[in-house]
């Protein structure tokens, strides 16, 4: 069974971008230094946080230097089991 997906993803980029916004913002960081500390262009990392586009390369770079690489590295390590038969079937 599927789980029902309410939001575009356009939506869940956009969001993610307000996240690293923040916590750029938090360490008081400009992006102009942000771009220097993570190797990303001023460009692509103004571009990122008004729409959301950017490519993972980037993403990782920029995570990278706002010290949030544990959360990058986590992503999808939870993998939700399809139905029942699957967790009785990996229980063996």
């Amino acid at each position: 069974m599927e789980a029902l997906i309410w939001e575009k993803p356009e939506e869940i980029d956009k969001k993610l971008a307000e996240r690293v916004r923040m916590v750029r913002k938090r360490k008081y960081i400009t992006q102009e230094e942000l771009s220097g500390l993570s190797d990303v262009s001023y460009g692509s990392i103004k571009r990122f946080e008004s729409s959301g586009r950017i490519t993972l390369l980037s993403l990782t770079k920029i995570a990278m230097a706002l010290g949030c690489t544990d959360e990058l590295r986590n992503i999808f390590t939870k993998i939700p089991y399809w139905d029942m038969q699957e967790i009785l079937d990996n229980n063996r």
